[in-house]
């Protein structure tokens, strides 16, 4: 299990995307294809290290390449192939940051301390918070994606709704999904 491999890792990780919400919601709502996993860019190494039963690719623009120095500055997402169960395992989005600070990749403006956008399980798997998750999903979202939008809304708090706004607000002044928060 990913945690199990991350555990005692000093980056800030966490569970993005649908998993993610399901984490949030402490159910399964949905099959999910695979699991995400953010890290802040320049950690990925540390992270890759954990698994050296994994080969790394990154993908972009449809082309899945091996991951090395140059690759990884043209794409933030890497997918983990395990070599010996011959399939894909996970994927790492690697994130802009400043030290502490997330960076949103869409719209560098968006910037908060890991500590607000990361929280945890009663057991302690980290997950990025539910309005973060999506605000990622808003930018074309498909039919499971306006799905988790429905299913998430009358979970979150005032707050979380007020910051689902503001996000949008930033990213997509005209979204459909900001006259329902």
């Amino acid at each position: 299990m990913l945690t199990d491999r991350l555990a005692g890792l000093d980056v800030p990780w966490c569970v993005v995307a649908g998993w993610a919400l399901d984490l949030f919601r402490r159910a399964g709502t949905r099959p999910h294809h695979d699991v995400e996993i953010a890290v802040p860019a320049d950690t990925f190494d540390a992270v890759a290290a954990r698994f050296d039963d994994c080969d790394f690719f990154t993908v972009h623009s449809g082309t899945v390449t091996p991951a090395t120095a140059d690759t990884l500055r043209t794409s933030h997402q890497t997918w983990a192939w395990d070599r010996a169960a011959g399939a894909w395992r996970f994927d790492v989005f690697r994130e802009p940051h400043d030290g502490g600070t997330w960076i949103c990749r869409r719209e560098p403006r968006i910037r908060r301390p890991y500590s607000d956008i990361i929280h945890h399980t009663p057991d302690g798997i980290p997950f990025l918070a539910p309005e973060f998750v999506l605000l990622f999903k808003s930018k074309d979202p498909r039919p499971k994606d306006e799905s988790d939008f429905r299913g998430i809304l009358p979970l979150l708090s005032p707050d979380q709704r007020r910051r689902l706004d503001e996000l949008l607000a930033m990213t997509a002044p005209t979204h459909p999904w900001r006259a329902t928060t």
